[in-house]
């Protein structure tokens, strides 16, 4: 039997598989015997605070929790959601029409091209961005322009470098501030004007803000709807997963433009049922948590940041010192190429990054760090890598 026939050939077009590859690499390192220091994946380390767990500890114990939980979060989780958006970025919501609850950001980016699109689309994608973003074009069968991010620029794109014929076959574009991998950041003006484009050329702007709360030396990362007239045109996804450490609960929601929503609703009420109601129950805890008695996690990731950016350029690798997210975009030193480097780095030191050529084709010349490690550990990996560098020197070829 030929059980190639079994496989989608949508899978061939998902792009890099280089995160379970990099899981291979480093269950190849810890059996030779290294402590391997896990850099790669943007997991947060630390669990969500006393609060947020005894929320979900006694919610899971309530019979009543435990029927299907519906695609659109429980009232009292949307409303909290409103509640939370108007107080940290000043912006309102109809908690009825305007919030959607996710399991997690990556749900809803993943099926947002299958719910506002039809095959044969075009959509403009950040280069390099997150990878799932590719993903959900390919699955509903949408072209990727991508959108050139360089350092030059700030990692901000130029939209008036984007051709009219371009913008004719575009249904959204897709921006990502605090951004995974660059760690740039966005000013509200900067908004103002992805609005503007968005109104004048009649596409969706969707603006992934999974890192609202990780930012560094006293930047506040805004929100797209903090725009007048923003909700006209945007939706905006964020993420527990992050900002309160409950990666593994799988909790997020999509604000904004009530029609876009209402089609990603709809088709999740097809796939899904919707996110555990105690898993919103500790939701609720942690936004209310964030008004009432805030314990922000920004400065946990400034520390690490500080002490894994002065170590690195001690042990003679110089990276700009991002201004949010969770991670470190590094240029990669003399003629590796990322994936090269990525490997032999984890090979020969236990170290494991991601090569940055997994977040698109600008993305090679570098590699990306997540700050996911206390900062003793942050620093024991700077100074591996320094012993890597000194022994095999920049300019290393494989």
């Amino acid at each position: 039997m030929n059980r190639q026939a079994w496989r989608s050939d949508r899978l061939d077009r998902l792009g890099s598989a280089i995160f379970s590859e990099v899981a291979g690499w480093k269950a190849a390192a810890r059996a030779a015997g290294l402590d391997v220091i896990q850099l790669d994946i943007g997991s947060p380390d630390r669990p969500p605070s006393v609060g947020i767990r005894e929320r979900l500890a006694e919610a899971s114990l309530r019979p009543e929790l435990y029927r299907y939980p519906g695609t659109d979060g429980s009232p009292d989780f949307r409303r909290k959601v409103a509640e939370w958006v108007e107080h940290r970025f000043g912006a309102k919501l109809d908690p009825e029409r305007e919030v959607l609850s996710l399991m997690g950001t990556q749900d809803g980016l993943g099926h947002l091209a299958l719910a506002v699109t039809n095959p044969g689309d075009a959509a403009l994608l950040p280069d390099p961005g997150y990878p799932v973003y590719q993903a959900g074009l390919a699955v509903a069968g949408v072209e990727t322009v991508p959108m050139p991010l360089t350092a030059e620029r700030g990692y901000l794109p130029d939209f008036e470098a984007i051709p009219d014929r371009v913008w004719d076959r575009v249904k959204f574009m897709l921006l990502s501030y605090p951004s995974n991998p660059t760690a740039a950041v966005a000013d509200l003006s900067f908004f103002e004007q992805a609005v503007a484009v968005a109104k004048k050329r009649g596409v969706l702007l969707v603006h992934d803000n999974a890192y609202s709360e990780m930012a560094y030396d006293g930047f506040r990362p805004p929100s797209v709807l903090e725009v007048p007239g923003a909700k006209d045109v945007a939706i905006e996804f964020h993420s527990l997963s992050k900002s309160f450490h409950m990666a593994g609960a799988r909790i997020g929601f999509a604000v904004g433009n009530p029609d876009a929503l209402d089609s990603l609703r709809a088709l999740k009420n097809n796939i899904d049922f919707g996110v555990f109601l105690a898993v919103q129950e500790a939701a609720i805890a942690a936004l209310d948590l964030d008004m009432k008695a805030p314990d922000p996690v920004g400065p946990v990731y400034e520390r690490r940041r500080d002490a894994f950016i002065a170590a690195m350029a001690e042990a003679g690798w110089d990276i700009p010192p991002p201004r949010g997210s969770m991670f470190a975009w590094a240029p990669v030193p003399g003629a590796w190429s990322s994936r090269e480097l990525a490997r032999t780095m984890l090979e020969r030191t236990g170290v494991a990054a991601i090569p940055g050529s997994a977040f698109g084709a600008l993305g090679e010349g570098y590699v990306r760090f997540a700050l996911v490690a206390p900062e003793d550990r942050l620093r024991e990996a700077a100074a591996r890598i320094g012993r890597f560098l000194r022994d095999h020197g920049p300019s290393e070829t494989r």
